[in-house]
């Protein structure tokens, strides 16, 4: 194959060409936007017209803290935040579970689901991704922030996969995004919170919650990223379709194929092949997949969401992950399969 398939999308997302060009002219008004003198004032101004692009863009009608990216934004709620104590679904996002205790941790059903206690402290907050970044299920937030304001506690939602693809919940009290998984720049994000109250301020910029001077021509990148043309994803859905139907008549199986999941993420297992063994015979084959997040999937260990899916060791080391994204066209699928169909008949059991 003389072309190279990216289907790693989850992981990073190329910048759409929207995004460099307002980049490039962040870059050309560059200042510190906290300088008083006239320049500094002009970026002030275009970094405060990105924020509100940003909140526009999502529907969002509170404040927008950016950041360097979804990891510092979870990290500033989670420990900056006045709430207590701090509970997160056990398949969540390393980000997310560095700051949450094992027996904090709460366990999720066969299909990836998250299971809520029946009662919980007051001042609880509960951070859930709104899609998971393995398997693209997705979770009923909006149902469960009902639930979890009824017993007066709080919503952190990780919508970093979600994000420019779908409409975000309604109901969180906090909500984390990443810039560089819709088409943004890399290094910004964002913490979109509806109350200020609710967490501890830092001092320094945004706001007085973080420190360090604003990365406007990246803010106005990710605008643009938000602003852009979603037309792509109509295609993807029937692609991901496709996919899966083709897998399971291959003898495949669907990671949490009975539940609604993101069209723009897909797991699969090839049973009998590991997935290192996936992902060098498909690099070799000129196509980037993963196995997990791109956080742990260079690590040898099993997924910790499988693992809290309930699957047993060795069949979730036969898992892969495939992400489609804005530059997908169906030939990078109909390679795909062809390749997988080829790996999966072609190989003994390693």
């Amino acid at each position: 194959m003389s072309r190279r398939i990216y289907l790693d999308h989850a992981a990073t997302t190329p910048l759409l060409p929207q995004a460099r060009a307002a980049m490039l002219a962040g870059f050309d008004a560059w200042a510190n936007p906290s300088s008083p003198h006239a320049a500094g004032r002009q970026a002030r101004s275009m970094l405060e017209d990105a924020r509100r692009r940003v909140a526009q863009a999502l529907d969002w009608d509170g404040h927008v803290l950016f950041t360097a990216g979804a990891s510092e934004a979870l990290a500033i709620a989670l420990t900056r935040t006045k709430a207590s104590p701090l509970l997160a679904g056990a398949s969540e996002h390393d980000a997310v579970l560095r700051h949450i205790p094992e027996d904090r941790r709460l366990p999720v059903d066969h299909d990836g689901i998250v299971c809520l206690p029946d009662a919980m402290a007051q001042g609880t907050l509960i951070a859930i991704q709104q899609v998971n970044s393995e398997t693209g299920l997705i979770q009923p937030l909006e149902a469960f922030a009902e639930r979890i304001h009824a017993q007066n506690g709080l919503l952190l939602a990780d919508c970093s996969q979600s994000a420019g693809k779908m409409p975000l919940p309604k109901g969180p009290d906090l909500i984390v995004l990443s810039a560089h998984k819709l088409g943004g720049p890399i290094g910004i994000g964002a913490l979109l919170v509806r109350d200020l109250t609710l967490l501890s301020p830092s001092g320094g910029q945004e706001q007085g919650y973080r420190a360090g001077t604003e990365a406007m021509p990246l803010a106005l990148g990710f605008a643009a990223a938000l602003e852009a043309p979603r037309d792509w994803l109509a295609d993807v859905a029937g692609w991901r379709e496709r996919m899966d139907a083709a897998i399971l008549a291959a003898g495949g199986e669907i990671v949490a194929g009975a539940s609604p999941r993101l069209f723009t993420i897909a797991s699969y297992r090839m049973p009998g092949v590991s997935a290192q063994a996936q992902l060098i015979r498909f690099d070799m084959a000129g196509i980037a997949v993963s196995a997990g997040s791109a956080c742990s999937s260079g690590s040898l260990r099993t997924s910790h969401v499988l693992a809290a899916m309930g699957w047993p060791q060795a069949e979730a080391a036969e898992v892969i992950r495939v992400t489609m994204g804005h530059d997908t066209c169906a030939a990078d699928i109909d390679d795909f399969l062809t390749e997988w169909q080829a790996i999966a008949h072609g190989n003994a059991r390693r």
